[in-house]
């Protein structure tokens, strides 16, 4: 690597919201984040599922007199 043109690349701590830190590299120091893989729903499991049948039905309803239209036409 040729001298004095890349950043220095040193360990820096990474801190959760919820209190989580990690110790990693980077070329930034002491890093902040909102969200991490021990508090993100996804991952602890009490990620909430959306009625998609329901939207579903709600479209149906909606755009249905539109397909209609087509075929008389």
């Amino acid at each position: 690597m040729k001298a004095d043109i890349h950043p220095r690349y040193d360990q820096t701590n990474i801190t959760c919201a919820c209190g989580t830190a990690y110790l990693t590299r980077s070329t930034r120091k002491d890093l902040r984040i909102g969200i991490c893989a021990a508090c993100h729903p996804f991952f602890t499991g009490e990620q909430k599922f959306v009625d998609t049948a329901g939207r579903i039905e709600k479209f149906s309803k909606r755009y249905a007199t539109t397909t209609l239209r087509r075929k008389k036409a």
